[in-house]
C-alpha cells in the first residue's frame, strides 16, 4: 500500500499525493504559480525523530535502576505503561484528576511535562524502584530516539540549496543537544520549542515566530509535519506538507518535500 501524504496551501486547499514523483515538478507546472519555498519549517516528534521502541524503553530504564527485566515480563510491563501514556506514544485515554493542570500544560512547562509524564508511569504498578523518573529520563538523552533514515539527508539537501530550515516543536525540554549529538545541528537554522515562546501550535504566533527568526516572509515557507496541529501553519499564512508517522527506524517519506522546496532539483 502506497502511503499518502496531505499537502495543504494558505487557502486550506488540500491536495493528496502518493508517491513523490507525483509532486509537480517544474517541467511540468501546475495551473497556478507555485510560490519558491525559501524556509522549510519541522516539527520534531513523529516527523524528524521517533522515541525508542516500547520494549527497549522500559529494558533500558530498569537497567538504569539496577534491574533487569526478561523479555516476557518487559513486553507487557510496555503495554501498560504505553497505556497509561507515554510521551512521545498515544494520548492516554484517562487522565487521574491529580495530574490534570500538569497535562494541560505539559508542552509549556517543563516541571508540568515532567510530572504529567512521571505521574502516568506511576499509575502502573511495578517493584522496580524509581522506574518512572528513569522511564522520563530517557527521553531526554539521544538514546532515547532515532532520526527517521530521510532525516539526515533531507536536511543537508536542504542546508546545501540554501533552504532556511527551523525545528517547531510542541515539546517542554532542549532538544538542541539531540541534534547535536547526531551531527545535526549545523543543519538547523532554529529552534522554536512551545516551551521558551509560550505557544503552542496550531497557534499561529509559533509559525510567525519561527518565520521571523529565519528572517522569511509565511508565504514563502513550508510546514512539515504528521499532525493537524502543524497544519495549523497555514493559518499564518505557510503551506503545510502532513506526512503520516513512521514506526523507529522506518522511513517516513520525508523526502517528499524536497519536490516542493527544490523544484529543479527534483
Amino acid at each position: 500500500m502506497t502511503k499518502r501524504s496531505t499537502v495543504m496551501g494558505p487557502s486550506g486547499a488540500v491536495r493528496r499525493v502518493g508517491k513523490v514523483h507525483h509532486v509537480p515538478h517544474a517541467s511540468n507546472p501546475p495551473p497556478h504559480p507555485v510560490r519558491p519555498i525559501e524556509a522549510v519549517l519541522f516539527d520534531f516528534h513523529g516527523t524528524l525523530a521517533q522515541v525508542e521502541d516500547p520494549l527497549t524503553w522500559v529494558q533500558a530504564a530498569a537497567a538504569a535502576c539496577g534491574a533487569e527485566l526478561d523479555r516476557g515480563k518487559a513486553t507487557i510491563l510496555a503495554d501498560r505503561l504505553m497505556t497509561a501514556g507515554r510521551a512521545g506514544g498515544p494520548t492516554p485515554h484517562r487522565v487521574p484528576p491529580h495530574l490534570a493542570e500538569h497535562w494541560a500544560d505539559r508542552d509549556l512547562y517543563a516541571h508540568s511535562h515532567r510530572a504529567a509524564y512521571t505521574g502516568l508511569a506511576a499509575t502502573v504498578p511495578t517493584d522496580v524502584a524509581g522506574l518512572a523518573d528513569a522511564l522520563y529520563e530517557r527521553l531526554l538523552i539521544p538514546d532515547g530516539w532515532l532520526p527517521y533514515p530521510d532525516t539526515e539527508p533531507t536536511l543537508r539537501k536542504l542546508h546545501e540549496a540554501g533552504v532556511k530550515v527551523a525545528v517547531v516543536s510542541n515539546i517542554a525540554f532542549d532538544i538542541r543537544p539531540l541534534f547535536g549529538s547526531w551531527g545535526l545541528d549545523g543543519l538547523v537554522d532554529a529552534f522554536v520549542l512551545s516551551y521558551e515562546i509560550g505557544r503552542i501550535k496550531p497557534d499561529p504566533a509559533i509559525f510567525y515566530r519561527a518565520c521571523g527568526l529565519l528572517g522569511v516572509d509565511p508565504e514563502h515557507a513550508i510546514m512539515v509535519g504528521d499532525t493537524p496541529a502543524d497544519a495549523g501553519a497555514v493559518k499564518a499564512g505557510c503551506a503545510a506538507l502532513v506526512l503520516p508517522a513512521a514506526d523507529p527506524g522506518k522511513p517516513n517519506g520525508l523526502g517528499a518535500v524536497l519536490s516542493l522546496a527544490l523544484p529543479h532539483q527534483a
